[in-house]
């Protein structure tokens, strides 16, 4: 069985990037070829990119994370749990606290896979999550 793979904010944001055709397809090769997982965080994140970035509407944002929403696996929620192991992980990698919401969610949901640009390619986070920079040249 194909592993999970977390998809972070960055990820989401070009799948609808109309400056950066490389990145949307390979966003979109991603959603298409992986049991994909992300975040509400990654939803919120997104949509604070969409309204300042782009400009966009409500409307538009809606339909954006509904169509996501709809090819992800799995949209998880942070809880509790999340945040207790995101500060842990701050303090062993040192990512910022934000950085290390995702990774805790990407372990939480068994992923074994984060892709972002944001994080060093090829770290492996508490020996089961590997950082992947999908649109690395």
């Amino acid at each position: 069985m194909q592993g999970r793979v977390f998809l972070d904010t960055n990820v989401l944001i070009y799948l609808y990037s109309e400056s950066e055709s490389n990145k949307r397809s390979a966003a979109h090769l991603i959603l298409d070829s992986q049991n994909c997982v992300t975040s509400l965080q990654a939803f919120n994140e997104a949509g604070n990119v969409w309204f300042k970035r782009y400009g966009w509407d409500g409307t538009k944002i809606h339909k954006h994370l509904d169509n996501i929403d709809l090819v992800c696996d799995e949209v998880v929620a942070i809880g509790r749990s999340t945040i207790n192991l995101a500060i842990s992980l701050k303090d062993r990698y040192g990512y910022s606290y934000y950085d290390c919401l995702m990774l805790a969610a990407a372990l939480e949901s068994g992923c074994n896979i984060i892709m972002t640009e944001d994080m060093a390619d090829g770290q492996v986070i508490n020996g089961q999550l590997t950082i992947k920079n999908p649109f690395a040249e």
